[in-house]
């Protein structure tokens, strides 16, 4: 008989280490996540001297122009000293007949230094300006 109320003890232990541990992960899953669903970037058209800012939904196409832009990810750095703001983007100029879906642009951007990775076009700028 007290083996019995042992093997209840224990799994009442199991079941409290469980609700105690576990599931503050999955209920604030959410927050812990640094990754942001929208990126702002701005596009200077170089032709006309246009500057606009345009809020991308993370992996849907975004028309602009001649520009097919796609933000896969976006993220916001964890350190206060020093913040950094990183996005994934790719970008397909329409306006070239041949490219058979060639990116212009495909790779990271950086906030802070655009002149790491920059986009490289004759007529259009871009660059990233936060993650939310």
């Amino acid at each position: 008989m007290s083996q019995k109320k042992n093997i209840k003890l224990g799994l009442n232990n199991i079941y409290y280490l469980f609700f105690l541990f576990i599931c503050p992960f999955i209920l604030f899953a959410d927050e812990i996540d640094v990754e942001k669903k929208f990126t702002e970037i701005k596009v200077l058209n170089k032709v006309t001297s246009k500057n606009i800012s345009l809020k991308l939904i993370n992996g849907e196409k975004n028309i602009f122009d001649d520009l097919e832009i796609k933000s896969i990810k976006c993220k916001n750095s964890e350190f206060d000293d020093d913040p950094e703001t990183v996005a994934y983007i790719q970008v397909i100029d329409k306006n070239i007949k041949n490219n058979n879906e060639v990116f212009v642009f495909n790779g990271w951007m950086f906030s802070s230094s655009p002149s790491i990775n920059p986009f490289d076009h004759p007529v259009y700028d871009i660059w990233l300006i936060s993650c939310y």
